[in-house]
């Protein structure tokens, strides 16, 4: 089994609204932070990737670290292949951007102001049937795990 790894992470500026950068994160390996203030409700970046089916997400989702969204019952997007960058940005129980799909489409959008320099983070929102996974967000609020309770 191979596991899916973005080797040399890019922002893709076709999907992003604003200027972003891949740094090295405290929360996780490599984060997504803003270079620019960002308004509250605003559109950052498109999750893109290749669009798989049940099987296929399952056979992918067996490795250490993937970059898998669910888009409804059927299809997922893998962000390892053919992603724009969204894929990068790590879990937070406070995150400062909202997932949103809309006509197939996934898209990051603020909650708040972010202000230059702060990492971009959104909840993944893990189902509490799967395996618990760890949280590492240091957010005051923070759960514990990945996972919702």
């Amino acid at each position: 089994m191979t596991t899916a790894l973005v080797r040399s992470p890019a922002i893709d500026p076709r999907y992003a609204c604003f200027k972003l950068a891949i740094r090295e994160s405290k929360i996780h390996h490599r984060g997504v932070y803003t270079l620019e203030r960002i308004p509250p409700r605003r559109k950052v970046i498109e999750y893109t990737g290749e669009r798989i089916g049940r099987r296929e997400t399952k056979r992918r989702g067996q490795g250490w670290l993937t970059y898998l969204f669910t888009l409804d019952d059927y299809w997922t997007i893998d962000g390892a292949v053919g992603g724009s960058g969204a894929e990068i940005i790590n879990h937070s129980c406070e995150p400062n951007l909202v997932s949103s799909i809309r006509k197939g489409h996934i898209l990051y959008i603020s909650k708040r102001v972010i202000e230059p320099g702060e990492e971009l983070t959104v909840d993944y929102r893990f189902s509490k049937k799967i395996e618990k996974v760890r949280c590492r967000c240091g957010a005051a609020g923070c759960r514990g795990a990945i996972n919702l309770k």
